[in-house]
Order: C-alpha cells, then sequence, then structure tokens
C-alpha cells in the first residue's frame, strides 16, 4: 500500500510543471575528442571510455589553479518562496559568491564560469561542498548550507554546469547537462567533477582543515566521482545511489525525454560502455585500493528516477569489494524526499554523519 501511495505521489511531482522536451540524438564525439576526423563515433567513444578508464586521475585533473574572486550578492531571505509571496517585496540577504574560470571550457560562453555560494562559519575549522540535483533553482540547498552552519560547519554550495547564471539562452532547463547527445554528457559531468575539485582547492587555501561534500542526485554521481579522485575531500555522503548513468536514464521516471531522444539509434548496452566515465562502477577499484574515508549511501525504497535496484547494486558492490561505508534507506522516493518528513531524516542523516567526521 505504502509502495502504491509513493509512486503516485512521485508521478505526480516528476508531472508538475513539467517542460521537458525532447532533444536531438547526437553521438556528440568533438565535446570529448580533440580531433575526431570524421571518425566512426561509436568507435571513438569506445575508445574514449577506454582511455578514461586507464587514466582517469588524467582525466579528471585540474591541471591549472583558477583565479578565484569572492563578491557578494543579494538572494532571498527564505530559500523558496511561493508565486504570491514573490508579488510582494522580499526581504533580501547578502550572501558572498565565488566565482572562476571553469578549467573546461564549453561551446557555451555562459556555462564557462563557474558560481558557488558562500555561507562561512566564524570556526575555519571544516566546510561542506554542496552539489545540488538536476535543474535545482537558484536558493535550493540554501537551508541545508545554514544547518550546516548551526552544527559549526561552513558550506560552499555549487551551480552545477547549464544551471542558473551558467544557463545558455537557448535553454528553458539544464538539458546540456544530461541529455541524448552523448559526447556532451560526457563533458559536462567532467566539467561539474573540475568545478567540485577547484572548489575543494579554494576551501583548503581558506585554511579549512577538512573538506565534505554532499550531493544529490546527478549531484551524487558528481560527488563520487570528485570523491574517488581528489584526496583532499575528506569525507562524503552520497545522496541517491546508482552505478550506471546509462541505467538511469534508460529506466528512470525523470529522464523519460531523454531516452526519447536516443530512439532507436542506440542500445542500453551501449550506452552504458560510452558513459562509462561519468557513472561510479567505473571506480569501484579505484575506490577500493584507497586508504579508507568516511562515505555515506542515502536511497529511497520506492525510487522511480534512481530506481531501488540500481542502488542495491551498488550496495552490493561496495560490500563484495570490502569498502568500509555507510547506508540508509528511506521509505519514500526521489521526489517525495524532499517532502516533509522525509526531508528532515534525509537532513538529519546527511549533517549527522558530516559533522561526525569533520568536527
Amino acid at each position: 500500500m505504502l509502495k502504491r501511495y509513493m509512486h503516485s505521489r512521485e508521478r505526480y511531482f516528476a508531472m508538475l510543471n513539467d517542460n521537458r522536451t525532447v532533444q536531438q540524438f547526437d553521438w556528440g564525439a568533438e565535446h570529448v575528442i580533440a580531433n575526431p576526423n570524421g571518425g566512426d563515433p561509436r568507435v571513438l567513444l569506445k575508445e574514449n571510455a577506454a582511455n578514461v578508464a586507464a587514466n582517469s586521475d588524467e582525466y579528471f585533473a585540474l591541471k591549472t589553479e583558477p583565479d578565484f574572486t569572492l563578491e557578494t550578492r543579494l538572494y532571498p531571505s527564505a530559500a523558496s518562496l511561493s508565486a504570491e509571496e514573490l508579488k510582494k517585496p522580499v526581504e533580501q540577504t547578502e550572501i558572498p559568491v565565488l566565482t572562476w574560470q571553469s578549467s573546461l571550457e564549453t561551446i557555451s560562453a555562459e556555462n564557462n564560469t563557474a558560481h558557488a555560494t558562500y555561507f562561512p562559519h566564524e570556526n575555519k575549522k571544516a566546510a561542506v561542498i554542496v552539489l545540488p540535483h538536476w535543474n535545482a533553482k537558484a536558493g535550493t540547498y540554501f537551508d541545508l548550507c545554514r544547518f550546516l552552519n548551526k552544527v559549526g560547519l561552513s558550506a560552499l554550495r555549487l551551480t552545477m554546469p547549464y544551471h542558473e547564471e551558467r544557463m545558455p539562452p537557448e535553454l528553458e532547463r539544464a538539458d546540456h547537462l544530461v541529455s541524448p547527445n552523448i559526447g556532451r554528457t560526457l563533458q559536462s559531468v567532467r566539467q561539474a567533477v573540475l568545478d567540485t575539485r577547484a572548489a575543494a582547492l579554494w576551501l583548503r587555501q581558506q585554511g579549512y582543515e577538512k573538506v565534505g561534500i554532499v550531493g544529490t542526485s546527478i549531484g551524487s554521481c558528481v560527488a563520487f566521482l570528485s570523491f574517488v579522485h581528489d584526496r583532499k575531500i575528506d569525507a562524503a555522503v552520497f545522496n541517491h545511489v546508482s552505478g550506471y548513468m546509462a541505467d538511469v536514464v534508460w529506466e528512470g521516471l525523470s529522464t523519460y525525454h531523454v531516452r526519447e531522444g536516443f530512439g532507436d539509434n542506440i542500445t542500453l548496452d551501449e550506452l552504458r560502455q560510452y558513459w562509462l566515465p561519468a557513472s561510479p562502477m567505473a571506480y569501484m577499484d579505484k575506490l577500493a585500493a584507497l586508504p579508507e574515508r568516511p562515505q555515506r549511501y542515502i536511497y529511497t525504497l520506492y525510487d522511480l528516477s534512481f530506481p531501488v535496484g540500481l542502488s542495491l547494486d551498488v550496495m552490493k558492490e561496495l560490500s563484495r569489494r570490502n569498502i568500509p561505508h555507510s547506508k540508509a534507506a528511506i521509505p519514500c522516493g526521489h521526489y517525495t524526499l524532499g517532502e516533509k518528513p522525509w526531508v528532515w531524516l534525509d537532513g538529519y542523516k546527511i549533517i549527522r554523519f558530516l559533522y561526525k567526521y569533520l568536527k
């Protein structure tokens, strides 16, 4: 009965204010390979995946130190406002915003400036990088950042590629981050990881002794890739879990339009192979070989966007490889995790874990 109710709520929230459009399929090899020269895109993308697997430290390396700029901007004091509230004068608060030139340049000029909203705490011992979900709006996760402040942790909330200020004018949604353009999706996830690593570098430069990370949905994937490839990140929480990006797109409720865009041009097995560079399961061996660091995996039992079977596959793989980890299963779904009371429980599990290992 609970499963039926949660699935009904998931479908309702997924289709609420739905403005998804089906994008055109494209191999997009030029986004990941400098000179494709008209080669067979299937071969090029397969070779790219193999090369990344063999050289992922170089692929995700932050090769130059960015020039960071910190300034203040005005934001609504409340993290989320109703349509009626937005019609009235809104109290605003000055919040520091960090910007820098992203280490990976894309064809969208707006997207190449990285933005992160900074919530400092007077005790500069530890800070948490917060990575939002796909199509998160401005101001989301500000409440989480403020609760992290309440327990003595600073927070730096990153704007994901193609979101908010980084969105080019042709988009209404951040469709370039995950799309039926295979190469551009790979490029976007890589850019998100490099931006995350830059954020961790900046926090270290500010004198923070410990840096944690929490990512939700696509942010969870980016957080995992960053955690595996950056030893400057001391503890991590992955909020929603899946091992393969391709399987989420193929099976997930939230990505039905991306799946439709692929049409009959490609199979799931092919897409899983091409998108391995952006998939946590490709880096389990690497994670197992690293020194132990605290890591928590949170998944929901009635998720239609990250189907729970995909989450359980990750849990099995972590156990099979004897990777020490914490896990938490919450009896709701992907969208309902953002609703009360589940959002309170989720926030408690995130904050308590990070406080334990970073303070």
